[in-house]
């Protein structure tokens, strides 16, 4: 017989300090994002002239849409690793866009709607602005989960986050294309 103890299984670590951390990070982010669009309301910056940038992140945003859609295939036909490669792209994507959204607001301000269907341009805009508020929060929970290897409720998350984050991304473009009255033509 044998005095070793008993192999004792770790406690699971409790899930609290990661959703106070993203709770604190989602807060800050959130807080900083309306000080610049509300507060700030831009200004010039000497020397930095960020005009392109709402080209780019039209195409960070449809990047990002074709990432998740294929991410979305990849799950439902079993290739998990191609999946996690696909919105771990899509998340860059989103965290590229939300940095030279910033750094474009922080520089230039607003940029007024000055088109014929502002009703549909503010409701658009309103949807985009109110749902992109959670995506970020939900996408590091969906990560967090699949790091823990809890893919229940990464599943659970992911039924909402999914169809969400699509719509942001694809109404991102619509707004940008409606802000520049349209496609522009092909010489």
């Amino acid at each position: 017989m044998s005095n070793a103890a008993p192999a004792t299984v770790p406690p699971r670590v409790s899930d609290r300090a990661f959703f106070i951390f993203t709770a604190v990070v989602s807060a800050v982010a959130l807080a900083f994002i309306g000080w610049i669009l509300m507060v700030r309301s831009g200004g010039p910056v000497d020397g930095v002239n960020l005009r392109f940038m709402p080209a780019v992140n039209a195409g960070l945003n449809a990047t990002a849409a074709a990432l998740l859609i294929a991410g979305w295939v990849a799950i439902r036909r079993g290739a998990r690793q191609v999946h996690q490669y696909l919105m771990v792209s899509a998340f860059t994507a989103s965290a590229v866009f939300l940095v030279g959204y910033l750094a474009y607001h922080f520089v230039h301000g607003d940029t007024r709607y000055v088109g014929a269907w502002r009703g549909l341009y503010l409701s658009i805009l309103a949807s985009h602005v109110l749902l992109s508020m959670p995506v970020v929060p939900m996408a590091l929970v969906a990560f967090y989960f699949t790091w823990r290897q809890d893919y229940t409720r990464h599943r659970k998350v992911t039924r909402w986050l999914a169809p969400i984050w699509v719509y942001v991304s694809v109404t991102g473009v619509v707004v940008y294309f409606m802000l520049r009255g349209g496609v522009p033509a092909v010489p």
